[in-house]
């Protein structure tokens, strides 16, 4: 095979990568729904006076915590990026 046909074999689509980042993005703000899903689960836990330690709670929370402020961090970057692709001129 030559050099340029491998490399249009290895090129994806515009709408496959679109595809493919909406669903990584997806996956993403799942993972952070469920870290908060099960800090809340323990902290109701907690409140109930069921057998669950301290420590375990607050490291539920500080992980959904961080999860997140990183989601938040890059939703602001996207933002700003794109606002900064809308000034360019043409």
């Amino acid at each position: 095979m030559s050099p340029s046909a491998e490399q249009n074999s290895n090129k994806i689509s515009p709408y496959n990568a679109q595809q493919n980042f909406a669903a990584m993005l997806k996956d993403s703000i799942n993972e952070v729904n469920a870290a908060q899903i099960e800090s809340d689960k323990m902290t109701t836990r907690m409140i109930n006076g069921e057998n669950v330690e301290l420590h375990d709670v607050m490291i539920a929370s500080q992980k959904a915590s961080v999860s997140l402020n990183l989601t938040m961090e890059m939703r602001n970057k996207a933002v700003e990026a794109y606002q900064e692709i809308m000034r360019m001129p043409v």
